[in-house]
């Protein structure tokens, strides 16, 4: 194996295990603000656990006591948030 083609696969894998923790550290970010997004709207949640992402600014989360909500931006850049 040739020298560069070694440091392209030490390239690509050094690239993978550190895109993993930035991932995640957003992840957490996103989970927060939908929280705080269904939270405004006087919806109960507690806390969004998890979250699918549907588009830009588009979501579907779910809650720790098993609610679920569609969260989006709709075309006038309104925040709307719709129980599932």
């Amino acid at each position: 194996m040739t020298t560069r083609i070694k440091n392209g696969v030490l390239f690509g894998a050094l690239s993978i295990l550190l895109a993993g923790p930035v991932a995640a550290a957003d992840n957490a970010a996103t989970l927060k603000d939908l929280t705080a997004v269904i939270a405004l709207q006087g919806l109960p949640c507690g806390q969004v656990v998890s979250a699918v992402r549907q588009g830009d600014n588009d979501y579907v989360a779910s809650c720790r006591d098993g609610n679920r909500y569609h969260v989006f931006t709709n075309p006038q850049g309104r925040v709307v948030v719709q129980k599932q």
